[in-house]
């Protein structure tokens, strides 16, 4: 495979805080990577300094000639105000300095939208959900016809239809691509060459062939050599360190080389321990209270409806101690609302909620305004004195900080300073702080990086009370659900086993779905007119469509006909991917002067009837 994109001894530093150095790799044709990393370790960065986005500190970036790139950020911004349409025309006009009205580019446009499911043009963006904003920044990338893809937490706030189409979409891409990303199933399943960026390994990062499940394995092997690296080292360090306080004289060209080697066992001892100490972990352990209360809280007959519409109805909840329920559904399907529901924060339209007498409820909100904003980060921990109080046992709060990753230096932070991820986990370590019966968590794995999700997965399953979760993290809500409760946004609400079992009917409702539409869409279409004299009058807007119809097809099969001029240059007779793209121009202008003859037949079979 040809090499797109390489990267050579790459450093960069923020400050005085350096964020990764000697970085090498490359992204070869129709590669699939997956960038991977504790929160700050570069990850976003080093995507940018690929994209061309970001210049390195030292090192070389070198492309292919001819390679395009394009790159997806974590946040979808558009011009307020744009169609879908104008965003990719938009984009295109950029890409090949064509005017938007080119037949080529019309071209181009019309086969993008399809390819992402878009089926209004006019659409207003700002009238987008998260979901589709995703999708038009995807398009808005593969309407430049990129041979490398840069995603950044692509994931992130999408509900999980949104996250099982750009996963379908990404797997059969022809294309190169290199993804950030904290999903594990998502990482799994796109990925075929996996890399993690952490200080934790001697030269900075980690790169397996293989998806996610690879880089486990070889990060676990990598461990245990680190740790008996460290043992062997520590035994030969101490060997030379009583050696060395035997006093040799340095004198003896022997001795001076014995005490020259001793000095770099000793440094190369305190860089593994330094690297090791990287591989410690957010550590996440929420408190139960013992109860053994066999209902902690039971909803009977739960409804609830927002501008007329039912969110949910009669349904009934039970919580007992071991169970974890995982809330699952499209965005704007009322999981959020029956959380509240079930924390009592608002009442159902019908039925009712009862709790054991003295029941002690956590409730994780994804708004995290618990929070507050403008408190430093001591007194969110502690107010009124310098430790926190944590299963009955003082902890100082600068331990307390570091048991959650965060730095000493931040103690005096306003709140709202600190990053998404890092938010998340001061309102995680506060939470920790009360023993509860039952976790109402909302959305707790936004902004988490792989290793404190793995710590959250695991206190989740550990913890003697009831839980219940919304999470758009499949792995999490695989592992840890004991069932899953799944809402449609349309009133309707079903049971399932796990979450493989949802996923499996959500998709087969999907596609019956999607024939039903197409359905209506059939029976939804005028009849054709019957036999009889005359000529039957078109509406204004076919007729306008009728009188053009000459136009457009002679401006449609010049397009063809340079497209094909352009396939047929022996320019790009070698280079397989410049080929590639202009086949598929050709077969969308190709394609658009079939469908504008077709169209002209049936405005013809309107107009004329025997």
């Amino acid at each position: 495979m040809s090499t797109c994109v390489t990267l050579r001894n790459i450093s960069k530093s923020f400050g005085i805080r350096k964020l990764f150095s000697g970085i090498s790799l490359a992204v070869s044709d129709k590669e699939r990577i997956g960038l991977v990393g504790p929160n700050g370790s570069g990850k976003s960065t080093l995507l940018k300094i690929m994209a061309g986005l970001v210049s390195a500190d030292s090192g070389d970036r070198t492309l292919r000639q001819g390679v395009r790139l394009a790159y997806v950020a974590q946040e979808d911004a558009f011009e307020s105000g744009r169609t879908v349409e104008q965003v990719l025309a938009g984009a295109a006009v950029a890409a090949f300095g064509r005017p938007a009205d080119d037949p080529e580019q019309l071209a181009r446009v019309s086969v993008t939208l399809g390819r992402l499911g878009f089926t209004d043009p006019a659409a207003s963006v700002d009238a987008l959900s998260g979901g589709w904003k995703k999708r038009l920044s995807v398009a808005r990338s593969l309407i430049t016809e990129p041979d490398v893809l840069l995603l950044d937490e692509p994931t992130n706030h999408l509900d999980l239809a949104s996250i099982l189409w750009l996963e379908r979409f990404l797997a059969a891409a022809p294309f190169a691509f290199a993804v950030v990303s904290h999903d594990r199933f998502f990482l799994e399943n796109v990925s075929s060459r996996t890399i993690e960026l952490s200080p934790a390994y001697p030269e900075g990062y980690l790169d397996v062939a293989g998806p996610y499940s690879a880089l486990l394995e070889a990060r676990e092997a990598f461990l245990a050599n680190q740790g008996a690296l460290e043992q062997t080292l520590a035994n030969k360090a101490r060997r030379e360190v009583e050696w060395l306080r035997r006093g040799p004289k340095a004198r003896a060209t022997k001795a001076k080389a014995r005490i020259d080697a001793a000095g770099e066992l000793l440094k190369e001892l305190a860089a593994t321990k330094a690297r090791n100490r990287e591989i410690a972990r957010t550590a996440i352990d929420f408190s139960g209270t013992g109860r053994q209360t066999r209902r902690l809280l039971v909803g009977e007959n739960l409804s609830k409806a927002y501008a007329g519409r039912t969110m949910f109805h009669d349904l009934d909840i039970v919580l007992s101690p071991g169970v974890r329920l995982g809330l699952t559904g499209p965005n704007g399907s009322g999981k959020s609302t029956l959380l509240r529901v079930l924390a009592g924060e608002e009442g159902p339209d019908g039925g009712k909620v009862a709790t054991a007498p003295g029941l002690s409820v956590v409730i994780f909100d994804q708004k995290r305004e618990q929070l507050d904003k403008d408190q430093i980060l001591r007194h969110a921990f502690a107010p009124d004195a310098d430790s926190v109080l944590y299963r009955g046992q003082p902890v100082h709060v600068v331990t307390w900080a570091k048991r959650f990753a965060l730095r000493p230096e931040q103690l005096d932070l306003p709140v709202g300073l600190l990053s998404g991820g890092e938010q998340a986990r001061v309102l995680i370590a506060r939470l920790m702080l009360r023993p509860a019966d039952v976790l109402l968590l909302d959305e707790p794995t936004n902004d988490l990086d792989i290793p404190t999700l793995e710590m959250l997965e695991e206190s989740l399953l550990d913890f003697p009370g009831a839980v219940v979760v919304i999470t758009h993290d499949r792995s999490l809500l695989d592992r840890v659900s004991t069932v899953i409760l799944g809402l449609d946004g349309a009133g309707r609400s079903e049971v399932y086993a796990d979450y493989a079992q949802w996923e499996e009917d959500f998709l087969v409702r999907q596609k019956a779905e999607a024939k039903e539409a197409k359905a209506r869409e059939s029976k939804a279409q005028p009849p054709k007119p019957k036999a009889g004299s005359g000529r039957k009058k078109l509406t204004f807007k076919d007729q306008r469509e009728y009188d053009g119809m000459e136009a457009a097809i002679a401006a449609a099969e010049a397009a063809m006909e340079t497209a094909k001029d352009a396939l047929e240059d022996p320019a790009v007779a070698t280079d397989g991917n410049a080929l590639a793209r202009r086949l598929e121009t050709f077969q969308a202008a190709e394609a658009e002067v079939e469908r504008l003859y077709a169209r002209w037949a049936e405005l013809e079979a309107l107009l004329d009837q025997s």
